[in-house]
C-alpha cells in the first residue's frame, strides 16, 4: 500500500515536471471530481469514505498548497490526521501475518492421536500422553498435549480415571468363557445335542462335542477335554458363565474351578444373561444348520469341526473390527483389483466361501 501510494504521486508529477506547468488546477479538479463520485454513489444517507477514496485524496493532497486544503477537501485536518494513524498502525501490526513465522502448527494427525491416547487411556496425565507419543517419535512439548487435551474438552487425569460402562465391560469380557448347549436334527428325525463355549474377550469358538445323550458324565468329560487343550490358554480366563441346566454338575464346576475360573450362573428363564452364547447358536444355526442336511452323530462333528476353523480363522467379527478370533499373516493388501488373481476357497462343499488373494 505505502508503495503504491509512493507511485501515483510519482505519476501525478510528471506532467509538471515535463511540462514545466502548474499542476494546482488540474489537481483541484481531480479531487473536486472524484467527491462528486463519492455523492453520487451514496446520495442519500451518511457520506462514507472507501479506503481508496481516502488514498486518492491523501495522494493528490501532496500537489495542492496546504492553505488550499480547506477549500477543496470535504474532511478536516484531524480526519487527515486519523487516516494517517490508522495507516501507521496498520503497518505495523504483524497480526495478519503471523501464520507465517513462530512455531509451525501442530498436525491435526497428532492432535487425533493425543485425543486417542486420552480416551483409550483415561488415568493418563497430559505428561504420561507425551512421554507416549516419544516413544512412537513424535516430539511434542507436554504443553502443547495440556492444550490439545483442553481444547478438545478432556478433562485432566483424576476426573476421568472412572472407567465408562462400555469400558467396564469391555475389561471383564476379556476373562469370560460362556458355555451352552443347542440341539440339530438329523434327516431321520434323530435329536444331537452340542456343547459349545465361546470366549468373550477374543470371540473364540469351541465345540466341546457332540452326543445323542448328554449326561453330567459326559458333559464333565468334555469340560477336562478343554481344559486339556486350551493348557496355559486358561491363565486368561477368570469367569465361566452358564445357565442352571441339569446337565452340568458339581464336577464340571471343579474341573474350571481347580484352573481358578469362578463360576457364573445366570438366571432361570433369562437367556439374554448369556446373550453372546446365544446369538453364536443363532449364528449356526443360520449359517450351517438350517441349509444342510445332518445325517448322523459322525458327520454332525466334521461339519462343526469345519465350521468351527471358519469361525475362529476366517470369519470376520464386528466386536474386533471385522478380524477373526484367530487371524492368520494376510498377505499385503492391494489396492488395484486386478493387481492379484483372487482366490476362491470352498467351506463345506461350497456352502460357504472364502476369499484370499494369491501370494
Amino acid at each position: 500500500m505505502s508503495l503504491l501510494y509512493h507511485l501515483t504521486r510519482r505519476l501525478l508529477s510528471v506532467p509538471a515536471m515535463l511540462l514545466h506547468r502548474d499542476t494546482t488546477k488540474d489537481a483541484e479538479l481531480l479531487a473536486l471530481r472524484h467527491e462528486n463520485a463519492v455523492l453520487r454513489r451514496q446520495i442519500t444517507g451518511q457520506v462514507r469514505y472507501e479506503p481508496a477514496d481516502r488514498f486518492w485524496f491523501a495522494t493528490v493532497s501532496s500537489l495542492l498548497p496546504r492553505r488550499r486544503w480547506h477549500e477543496i477537501f470535504p474532511v478536516q485536518p484531524a480526519t487527515i490526521l486519523t487516516w494517517h494513524r490508522r495507516f501507521i498502525a496498520w503497518k505495523w501490526d504483524y497480526s495478519a501475518r503471523r501464520g507465517s513465522t513462530g512455531r509451525p502448527p501442530t498436525r491435526s494427525a497428532i492432535k487425533k492421536l493425543v485425543l486417542r491416547l486420552a480416551d483409550e487411556n483415561p488415568r493418563w496425565g497430559h505428561r504420561r500422553i507425551q512421554g507416549e507419543l516419544a516413544g512412537l517419535g513424535h516430539k511434542i512439548a507436554a504443553s502443547t498435549v495440556w492444550e490439545i487435551l483442553k481444547s478438545g474438552g478432556v478433562d485432566p487425569a483424576p476426573r476421568r480415571a472412572g472407567p465408562t460402562w462400555k469400558q467396564f465391560l469391555a475389561n471383564q469380557a476379556r476373562g469370560i468363557l460362556a458355555a451352552d448347549f443347542f440341539h440339530l436334527d438329523t434327516a431321520l428325525g434323530k435329536r444331537l445335542y452340542a456343547l459349545v463355549l465361546l470366549e468373550h474377550g477374543t470371540r473364540r469358538l469351541h465345540i466341546a462335542g457332540i452326543t445323542e445323550h448328554p449326561t453330567q458324565d459326559w458333559t464333565t468329560q468334555q469340560a477336562r477335554n478343554l481344559t486339556t487343550d486350551l493348557g496355559t490358554e486358561l491363565g486368561a480366563l477368570r469367569f465361566l458363565l452358564r445357565d442352571r441346566d441339569r446337565k452340568y454338575s458339581a464336577a464340571f464346576d471343579a474341573v474350571f474351578q481347580a484352573e481358578d475360573i469362578n463360576l457364573l450362573t445366570s438366571a432361570p428363564q433369562a437367556p439374554k444373561m448369556n446373550a453372546h452364547c446365544e446369538r453364536l447358536i443363532r449364528t449356526l444355526r443360520n449359517e450351517v444348520c438350517d441349509h444342510m442336511l445332518i445325517l448322523n452323530e459322525t458327520h454332525a462333528r466334521h461339519v462343526l469341526a469345519e465350521y468351527q476353523r471358519h469361525y475362529n480363522q476366517h470369519r470376520p467379527h464386528q466386536a474386533r473390527q471385522q478380524r477373526p478370533p484367530e487371524p492368520h499373516p494376510q498377505h499385503e493388501r492391494t489396492h488395484g483389483v486386478n493387481a492379484r488373481t483372487l482366490l476362491r476357497t470352498r467351506v463345506l462343499n461350497g456352502l460357504i466361501n472364502e476369499y484370499h488373494y494369491a501370494a
